[in-house]
């Protein structure tokens, strides 16, 4: 089994309560508050932002050209792919850039991407291991859920939704599983799970706090 694949099966759990999650369920389904996604949207870009500092942060301590190459590579496709997609999400809903920057960011978020930082700082594995749930995991959520978004009547979810099943998107996720299941075997897997375990808890945390902060 894959490193990638053991880390996964290893939070298997949390994994489950992600894809099952309410706020997860009604937008797949098109029955998402639309005041709930609005929110979420606002609080996405601190993480996008974040995210890209992150990968920035392990490419300047990266092991080998190569992984400096791939990181380098990896922070340009979000930088251009993911942030393009949100500024076009952003004008679909009437919103700015603005918009979001102004926004006060919750909790889970902020501590989210201190761990992503802070572990990066510390391990270039470990922080390698603490990126993928995220991405690796929206993906799953699309795919798990595909053929509720088939027939969602909401086209603005279904433009969020079918954007992580696009071919860049999931060849970005697989660039980072590949570098995960590059890394030195010699590397304590328990460091590396604990990493990938407390990234799945953040992603449950967040879709958590951002479904129950906003009332209906």
């Amino acid at each position: 089994m894959s490193l990638s694949n053991r880390l996964k099966k290893d939070s298997q759990s949390i994994w489950e309560r992600i894809l099952e999650h309410p706020f997860v369920n009604e937008l797949c389904e098109g029955t998402l508050p639309a005041n709930k996604f609005k929110f979420y949207v606002l609080q996405d870009y601190n993480y996008l932002i974040a995210s890209i500092r992150n990968f920035s942060l392990l490419a300047s301590k990266a092991p080998s050209v190569k992984s400096l190459r791939g990181l380098v590579e990896m922070a340009a496709i979000e930088a251009r792919g993911e942030f393009q997609g949100y500024t076009k999400l952003l004008e679909k809903m009437d919103l700015s850039i603005e918009d979001a920057i102004e926004s006060d960011r919750i909790m889970t978020e902020i501590s989210y991407s201190s761990f992503l930082l802070s572990t990066s700082n510390n391990s270039f594995e470990e922080g390698l291991v603490a990126v993928l749930p995220c991405f690796w995991s929206y993906a799953a959520i699309a795919e798990h859920h595909k053929d509720k978004i088939k027939e969602n009547p909401s086209q603005l979810y279904k433009y969020w939704a079918f954007y992580y099943l696009e071919e860049d998107y999931l060849e970005l996720v697989n660039k980072i599983k590949r570098m995960v299941d590059g890394l030195d075997d010699k590397i304590s897997y328990d460091r590396l799970s604990s990493a990938f375990n407390t990234s799945c808890q953040y992603e449950l945390m967040f879709w958590d706090e951002i479904y129950h902060t906003i009332a209906l």
